[in-house]
């Protein structure tokens, strides 16, 4: 597998495991109950986070790293992740 390969492939995977694990703590609201400590909000802000240091250690802007098209495709797998998570933990865990 060839370098642009395993970046997508490693992209997708840290969102869908991310995302599940959000999803996962999102019943608890470990980070408080005000409307910016919902686990969505840090997931989104954790994901910020992270491109913003991809973008300073690689000394390049991400579109050039990882597509645009890849970016919201993992946005949108992260958020589903998010929402299986929850699912998960409320409805199968929870009782």
């Amino acid at each position: 597998m060839n370098r642009s390969k395993r970046l997508f492939a490693g992209w997708y995977g840290a969102m869908a495991a991310s995302g599940l694990v959000f999803g996962l703590l999102g019943e608890r609201r470990l980070f408080g109950e005000d409307v910016l400590a919902h686990p969505l909000i840090i997931y989104g802000l954790a994901v910020a986070a992270a491109l913003l240091v991809l973008r300073f250690v690689s000394g390049r802007p991400v579109p050039e790293i990882i597509t645009e098209r890849a970016l919201v495709r993992g946005g949108a797998l992260g958020l589903a992740m998010f929402l299986v998570g929850n699912f998960i933990a409320a409805h199968l865990i929870g009782r």
